[in-house]
């Protein structure tokens, strides 16, 4: 009869842990690697490096302020189907560029429908009152009729999304990553 060779547990748990970081380590570059050819297009040829990604731990708002680190985010929020604050709040920030009366208020319908409105497609977390605010707002629509919900948003992102973000793998093996290659020269 053939024998059964077991390894120890010990060994099996380091072989697994060497072979999760192993695959961290491939996620990461492998993330990097997209981060920079969704990028490659623009004429800077500004590349993600392990200072501009330390520096997103130091506010949601250095983030946010990053391409790359945006992109990240994003891809974050996505993998845990939680994107609708992000969309939202960037939704926003386009918005208040509009000059056009009539663009605005087709865009803050539009904002309005998709994300406002109770059983919306990405509905948000806001509270009633702003929720029937922005909804009287959207008749009228100033550059500012979101304002109150954006920063709800901000605030929601800031304290729970953001910190996740900075205890996830994704984020974590790509400081790995740049910090391999930043020592490797």
């Amino acid at each position: 009869m053939p024998s059964l060779i077991v390894e120890p547990p010990n060994t099996q748990r380091f072989i697994m842990d060497r072979d999760d970081r192993k695959r961290n380590k491939n996620i990461g570059k492998n993330f990097m690697c997209r981060l920079q050819c969704m990028f490659s297009h623009s004429s800077s040829s500004e590349r993600l490096s392990l200072e501009d990604t330390q520096q997103w731990s130091q506010s949601l708002e250095k983030l946010l302020e990053s391409k790359y680190g945006l992109a990240t985010f994003r891809n974050f929020l996505k993998s845990e189907y939680s994107d609708e604050n992000i969309e939202f709040w960037l939704t926003c920030e386009d918005y208040k560029k509009i000059k056009s009366s009539f663009r605005m208020s087709s865009r803050a319908k539009k904002i309005y429908e998709q994300f406002i409105k109770a059983e919306s497609p990405k509905e948000i977390n806001i509270d009633y009152h702003t929720r029937e605010q922005i909804k009287r707002n959207v008749k009228t629509p100033t550059m500012h009729c979101f304002d109150d919900a954006q920063k709800i948003v901000y605030g929601l992102m800031e304290r729970d999304s953001y910190p996740r973000f900075l205890r996830s793998d994704i984020y974590r093996t790509l400081l790995e990553s740049l910090a391999a290659d930043a020592t490797k020269g």
